[in-house]
């Protein structure tokens, strides 16, 4: 039997940081990107997102982008429409998948009209006294969460289950810790439950598959907030979750049908919260935490994908999958 013929090794620019609240915890996710594309034999350079990357890239020439970018100008379409541009096959979702995945408003619109169950919600904007839009929010319901309409990391978001009323000062608050982080607040329902995450593994030409959920239990607050996340300790990650197997599979059905709704490919990771009697979906991530230990690559190596492979998989993936097609442009009627 001939020997199998080694996989070629690529040149692979992996790109970090950029102008986000979240650029830290994007140079350390690509570092672990990085290091694992490294020991799968490839040329890897790693790339700063600001406005000289366009000419550095064009430069370096590479055969493939690795995004590991999170937050604005990284994660909201606006990277993925410089690399259409430079005709450069990516990782991860393209320009519209993107942009809608970062707006939790618009993703809850697509998700509402594939029948996903979502929390009610509210969208304010400062077109009025910070007591009128709290107004506005009590009204919905005395139990809510207030979250910036575009960031991720759990950056700007806060739990209020227990609101005495729409003069609470805890209110107020929320809506101000919201509105400095973003121009739209997204203000839902609260619903009690159980932090559950679930990834979708989606290679070219294969059909996407959902890994093991993951039940994240937070020790650094009362919920997965951002210390929760990145700090030493911060949370427990539960993979897989016990959940039941008809819980499970309920859990992995909505986290297809929201990488779906969105168009999203590669990958993502969609958070629910769940509890006796529902699943909340909650949002999407089209670029997750990629450090060995984040809970993506938790759940693909307990799916039996190692850290390593998983990175190697997803640009080979994107190689296969290349650059859009475009059209030559049509003659001008004379």
């Amino acid at each position: 039997m001939a020997a199998a013929t080694p996989l070629s090794s690529l040149r692979i620019a992996v790109i970090h940081g950029g102008p986000s609240a979240e650029a830290e915890v994007s140079r350390v996710s690509a570092a672990g990107v990085a290091a694992a594309l490294v020991k799968k034999g490839h040329d890897v350079t790693r790339f700063e997102l600001d406005e000289a990357l366009p000419g550095k890239l064009v430069h370096a020439k590479p055969e493939l982008v690795f995004p590991v970018v999170h937050g604005t100008v990284g994660e909201d379409g606006c990277l993925q429409g410089v690399l259409e541009l430079l005709r450069l096959p990516y990782v991860g979702a393209g320009v519209l998948a993107s942009a809608l995945a970062n707006d939790k408003v618009q993703a809850k619109v697509c998700f509402r009209a594939a029948g996903l169950p979502v929390a009610d919600e509210l969208v304010l904007r400062r077109d009025g006294s910070i007591e009128m839009l709290a107004e506005r929010a009590f009204g919905l319901s005395a139990s809510l969460v207030v979250k910036p309409a575009t960031q991720g990391s759990g950056l700007g978001v806060t739990l209020l289950p227990d609101l005495e009323s729409a003069r609470d000062e805890r209110l107020r608050a929320a809506l101000d810790a919201a509105f400095a982080l973003d121009e739209a607040v997204l203000v839902e329902r609260f619903h009690r439950g159980r932090e559950i995450t679930c990834g979708v593994l989606h290679l070219h030409g294969e059909a996407p598959r959902a890994l093991p959920p993951t039940e994240i239990r937070a020790r650094a607050a009362d919920w997965y907030d951002f210390q929760s996340r990145y700090g030493k300790g911060g949370s427990e990650h539960l993979c897989p979750a016990p959940l039941g197997p008809l819980t499970t599979a309920r859990v992995q059905e909505v986290a297809l049908g929201a990488h779906r709704a969105l168009g999203v490919r590669d990958l993502s990771r969609c958070d629910f919260v769940v509890n006796d009697t529902e699943v909340i979906l909650l949002e999407v991530n089209t670029i997750p935490g990629m450090t060995p230990t984040s809970l993506f690559p938790e759940a693909a190596g307990v799916a039996g994908t190692s850290f390593e492979d998983l990175c190697d998989a997803l640009a080979r993936s994107a190689l296969a999958r290349g650059v859009r097609r475009v059209n030559a442009a049509a003659p001008f009627p004379t």
